[in-house]
């Protein structure tokens, strides 16, 4: 399977019993003095026939895989089938059990949470809808990767009392996908992700939406963002194919450079507005995958400087976001509108 592009090298193996789902297989075999065990003797006993027929039989399989490709595809098609859909079963089963072990408050449902518990590979996607928290849901690397959805925009905290915050049902799920309760009670020691990473459009919207979290970040769980726990995802602002070839680019810079040098004829060009767009392997490949994303960590190097910037930009006071709209609108470009 792995041989063949049906495995990547971050999926599991597959096993035993993901193979043997659904299939059947008649063996005759004749042999001297056959023994069974028990009173039904429904098994044999003979030891030394299980290796002679495991070694035949996994002989013929492989050859006969390897010279009927069609039948082998059908057959992995199966076999991935049912590791999925064993994946999917454990994982609802271990949804309905884990809690978190600082309190007794669950996860959120709508969390896909990650295998492992060390805080040093784990990291959680924030995501808007379910669209993109489908396909990011279904390549990522489930070891230690885990997503949380959002439905919609979240609340402009800069403009709202904190128990109302609190009773708003995404800023809720976050908190507690992230562990670490808020206010008093904050504590980076029970954090469970070591990268919170917001992986929002490449559009106006996606711009919308990572304010608003940088607003409840800072304001609310400042520590993460002094930490270096708060990223950026970068997802690719293009697509270029050409000659059955694909290229992506973040920026227009990279486009150009890029066009340079494969020639400025002859290619398709795709520019991404939304992650729904990209295929799970392709939001995996471009923004997902440590050894080929681009990351932005959000730090705050002057902290009266950006309490000013996120107060202008999200307060209640009009005139100074208008003013500063005004003179930062000449280097806006590419508005999704």
């Amino acid at each position: 399977a792995r041989k063949y592009g049906f495995l990547k090298d971050k999926d599991e193996n597959l096993s035993g019993e993901d193979i043997r789902e659904g299939m059947s297989a008649v063996l005759s075999i004749k042999l001297p003095e056959p023994q069974f065990e028990g009173q039904t003797k429904g098994k044999l006993g003979n030891s030394e026939t299980k290796g002679i027929v495991e070694s035949l039989t996994n002989e013929f399989l492989s050859n006969f895989m390897e010279e009927n490709p069609k039948i082998s595809k059908i057959v992995l098609d199966k076999v991935i089938s049912a590791q999925r859909a064993r994946e999917a079963a454990r994982k609802a089963r271990d949804l309905t059990r884990k809690r978190s072990i600082f309190d007794n408050t669950p996860l959120p449902g709508k969390l896909a949470d990650c295998q492992s518990s060390d805080i040093k590979e784990t990291e959680i996607f924030i995501v808007e809808g379910d669209s993109a928290g489908g396909s990011a849901k279904q390549g990522r690397d489930k070891k230690n990767q885990a997503i949380l959805p959002l439905r919609g925009k979240i609340m402009n905290v800069e403009k709202a009392r904190l128990d109302k915050i609190l009773g708003y049902q995404e800023i809720k799920s976050m908190i507690t996908a992230f562990g670490t309760g808020i206010g008093e009670d904050f504590s980076l020691d029970r954090l469970r992700y070591g990268k919170i990473i917001i992986m929002t459009d490449a559009d106006v919207d996606g711009a919308h939406i990572r304010t608003l979290l940088l607003t409840f970040f800072y304001r609310y769980m400042r520590d993460l963002i002094d930490n270096g726990n708060i990223y950026i995802a970068q997802p690719p602002l293009y697509k270029v194919t050409k000659n059955r070839k694909e290229y992506y680019c973040y920026t227009d810079k990279d486009l150009d450079i890029l066009l340079n040098e494969i020639g400025r004829s002859g290619y398709q060009l795709q520019r991404y507005k939304g992650l729904g767009e990209m295929n799970a392997d392709q939001l995996y490949d471009t923004t997902m995958d440590p050894n080929q994303r681009v990351l932005l960590k959000v730090g705050v190097d002057d902290a009266l400087a950006a309490d000013e910037i996120f107060t202008t930009l999200m307060g209640d006071k009009v005139e100074p976001r208008r003013e500063f709209i005004e003179e930062n609108a000449k280097y806006v470009k590419n508005l999704d509108i």
